[in-house]
């Protein structure tokens, strides 16, 4: 489960502005995706990158300083799609049926492609994260937080680490399902489920 909330680090040498420039930079950043989860972090190379990507090993320095720097791009584009998950999932229900479908978001995040959430599970503890990724958790930090505001969860809402106990305990049990190689969505959300609404109902004693 992508997403760490803490300091800065790694950056592009620029950000790209004009559609070619983006579409270089997505492409990439996908070639980086599609040889770690299919070679794994042996083959993972700029030059492979490059090759993969269709881009020329000149094209991607522009935007890469190197290897690291594509990986923590990879990062912060899975992390932007769990975010934006989590933010429809909590736009769409209330109380109990929100949560239960954040963890669901989460689960479905992980599995999508296991081989590389697994990597980048490693990685992300391995890099410093940046600026934007450090946004992008208090984003979701709060999304949470104001599902827990409601009324069904006004003590947990109040406590502050409720929030960072929950996304502890869901990323726990996600990343090491996920490390095991599980694959059943459903169970796998209905066992973290039941070990957020616990926390949510003790907390609530």
């Amino acid at each position: 489960m992508t997403l760490l909330i803490r300091g800065s680090g790694l950056g592009p040498r620029k950000s790209p502005h004009q559609k070619r420039s983006k579409a270089t930079v997505a492409a990439v950043v996908e070639a980086a995706a599609r040889i770690l989860e299919s070679r794994g972090l042996q083959a993972y190379t700029t030059n492979a990158v490059a090759k993969v990507s269709g881009v020329s090993i000149g094209s991607l320095y522009q935007y890469f300083p190197n290897k690291d720097s594509i990986t923590q791009a990879l990062i912060a584009r899975e992390a932007h799609v769990l975010v934006a998950e989590v933010e429809r999932a909590a736009s769409s229900a209330e109380g109990w049926e929100v949560l239960a479908k954040i963890v669901e978001v989460a689960v479905r995040n992980q599995l999508r492609r296991p081989s590389l959430a697994n990597i980048l599970d490693f990685e992300e503890q391995r890099l410093p994260v940046s600026e934007g990724m450090a946004q992008l958790g208090a984003q979701l930090v709060n999304t949470i937080g104001v599902s827990l505001s409601s009324a069904s969860f006004e003590q947990a809402g109040s406590d502050p680490f409720a929030v960072q106990d929950l996304i502890a305990i869901v990323r726990g049990m996600v990343d090491g399902a996920g490390a095991r190689g599980e694959r059943d969505e459903t169970a796998l959300a209905s066992r973290v489920q039941r070990a957020v609404f616990g926390y949510l109902q003790k907390n609530r004693a």
